[in-house]
């Protein structure tokens, strides 16, 4: 039973955790050019670990899932060009850590929402070199993105 109680107020507190940094992005809009640095820090980091071939400590694959939740967060704000390398340096260390799951949706947010820009011909191929077959995204005519925005 206590054991019950505990999980329960973990799971509580993670998703307050989350509700907060959501509602505090969503609040700013856009990250501050601090935390972006930092979070392309962290990242340069971890790949110089992986290159180095070094193991990476428990805190640091929480560093990686702190930093991959805070962009998460951001995209559901507002969808900044700056954060695709911070995806595609994210998805890249996951794949070299064989979390492909993470792996792949690094690489997919940057195709959905960052296809312009020149880290999505290498999602592409992170993608496919990771076996998942891509689709290319169907362009819809200005009439249909009306109803779709009517129906939502």
């Amino acid at each position: 039973m206590k054991k019950l109680i505990v999980l329960t107020l973990v799971a509580f507190l993670a998703v307050s955790a989350f509700a907060m940094d959501a509602y505090a992005a969503k609040k700013a809009k856009k990250l501050a050019p601090e935390v972006t640095d930092e979070m392309s820090q962290t990242i340069d980091n971890l790949t110089k670990k992986v290159y180095a071939h070094a193991l990476l400590s428990p805190e640091d694959n929480q560093k990686l899932i702190e930093v991959k939740i805070k962009l998460d967060n951001q995209m559901l704000v507002l969808s900044d060009p700056s954060l695709a390398p911070l995806y595609y340096k994210a998805g890249y260390l996951y794949k070299m850590r064989d979390m492909n799951q993470e792996a792949v949706d690094c690489f997919q947010t940057i195709l959905e929402n960052f296809a312009d820009t020149a880290l999505a011909p290498k999602a592409r191929t992170a993608l496919r070199s990771m076996g998942i077959q891509i689709a290319d995204p169907v362009k819809l005519s200005e009439d249909e993105e009306e109803e779709e925005e009517e129906e939502e």
